[in-house]
């Protein structure tokens, strides 16, 4: 196919084409993704794409679950469609791939009619100067893929090898081995639950949201219909979410109460209110300004208090440390495939190696604010082993003033299979895996508890 002209016409479409907006938006949002910008998180592309464009809530929970199954099964996806296109997918054409993705991904994926898939992928096509000339492949492609669903689905038997990048399959058989790289990419494409955590009357909280109570300490919600701030709890601060395995590290950090606490990289925020929970003095941490407004309106909705700094970790003073620090170090995000897809196809080898870097700095950095005889747990959301224990035993070998806590079952409520050979922890997706669906899983985390000789 030609090259597209460098300077791209925004699409006109009728925004009262019931589903057209939602379907607009996750197109964009997808494109983005399958343009130059892979390295922007899909929740800020959604949010980009729909600028102006006023969704309901009901639509922009459209656009973001089309987007969501568009990256969840994108190799797949992205095979079927190039098996049925005579010239090989469009990838000089981000806007015209990323329509034809989220059109085979209602179809294959999710609970959309067919016809609506179709009609309302053709109609933004057409609505496209650019490709509008290309609306009658759009239909065709569209239509055949919904013809041959039953078989383009009977194909997908191997999630590691049709969908997962190959850097991230060859890096899961050499750290995991054969069958555990294939249990996690199979866990990718069930999707995660809603996770809280709940600090006081979990008992009350998983009778009133129909939860299952964790024996980790979370609360687990399998099925969640409505939008999370609309449900009972949220407006009192009765709980937060957070993954299962998220809500570990703090744990694994015991903060007692009056104890000086660390949070370095803290926002979100979700280990900063755990801690502050505990009844710890916590100062929470973090480069972001944006990120850290929205720590702090948690904070005041959960009836917590931490000091908030705006700051770059590194720069910290290091006169007055802390009993005890909690560094979630920025990673490659590995861990969290199945709930954010897109970070499958958004990272590459090169993040990887680049973040190490940054992740060792921060680790010592976070070992000076440590007062002797102070704990340090160091934590990453991923699944790449130079981000988790081979940072730690690097950091050991060249700070031999901490020592390793190993980490024992009944820390975990005996679950044995989430600490590793080091002493560390090691959660995987494919782990806590009793329920079906999405009442299984965890995100996939490390953890490794530290503490300064004193």
């Amino acid at each position: 196919m030609a090259s597209p002209p460098k300077s791209r016409t925004p699409p006109s479409f009728d925004p009262s084409v019931p589903g057209l907006a939602a379907r607009h938006v996750a197109r964009e949002a997808v494109a983005t993704l399958l343009g130059p910008a892979r390295g922007l998180a899909l929740e800020d592309a959604l949010a980009q794409a729909g600028r102006g464009a006023r969704l309901e809530p009901g639509e922009a929970a459209l656009a973001r679950a089309i987007a969501t199954a568009s990256f969840r099964r994108l190799g797949f996806i992205r095979a079927a469609l190039a098996a049925r296109l005579r010239d090989g997918l469009p990838e000089d054409r981000p806007h015209l791939l990323a329509l034809l993705v989220t059109g085979a991904a209602q179809i294959l994926d999710l609970a959309v009619a067919d016809h609506a898939a179709v009609d309302l992928s053709v109609r933004l096509a057409k609505a496209d100067p650019q490709i509008q000339h290309l609306a009658p492949l759009v239909n065709a492609v569209l239509r055949r893929i919904a013809r041959e669903r039953d078989a383009i689905r009977a194909q997908e038997d191997d999630p590691l090898a049709h969908n997962t990048p190959d850097w991230l399959a060859r890096r899961w058989r050499a750290a995991y081995g054969e069958e555990a790289a294939r249990r996690i990419a199979a866990a990718h494409l069930e999707g995660a639950a809603v996770d809280l955590t709940v600090p006081r009357d979990p008992e009350v909280w998983a009778e009133r949201l129909g939860g299952l109570r964790l024996d980790l300490g979370s609360l687990r919600l399998a099925e969640v219909r409505e939008a999370v701030a609309e449900l009972p709890g949220y407006a009192e601060g009765a709980w937060w979410v957070q993954d299962a395995a998220a809500a570990l590290p703090v744990r694994l950090l015991a903060p007692a109460p009056g104890e000086r606490v660390a949070d370095l990289c803290a926002a979100p925020g979700g280990k900063t209110a755990q801690i502050a929970a505990a009844g710890a003095v916590v100062t929470a941490v973090d480069r972001s300004a944006a990120r850290l407004e929205r720590l702090g309106r948690n904070l005041e909705r959960l009836g917590l208090s931490a000091e908030v700094v705006t700051a770059d970790a590194l720069a910290l003073p290091e006169d007055a440390p802390f009993d005890a620090v909690l560094l979630d170090a920025p990673c490659s995000a590995t861990g969290t495939i199945r709930r954010h897809p897109d970070v499958a196809w958004t990272k590459s080898e090169a993040d990887v190696i680049r973040l190490v870097g940054l992740q060792r700095r921060l680790l010592d950095k976070a070992a000076r604010l440590t007062r002797p005889g102070g704990r340090l747990v160091y934590c990453t959301c991923s699944l790449e082993p130079e981000e988790g224990g081979g940072q730690v035993a690097d950091f050991l070998s060249r700070n031999p003033d901490f020592e390793r806590i190993a980490i024992t079952p009944d820390r975990l409520a005996g679950h044995a299979e989430l600490i590793d050979g080091s002493g560390d922890l090691r959660t995987l997706p494919s782990h806590l895996a009793g329920g079906t669906g999405r009442a299984g899983g965890l995100d996939g985390f490390y953890a490794s508890v530290l503490r300064r000789r004193g």
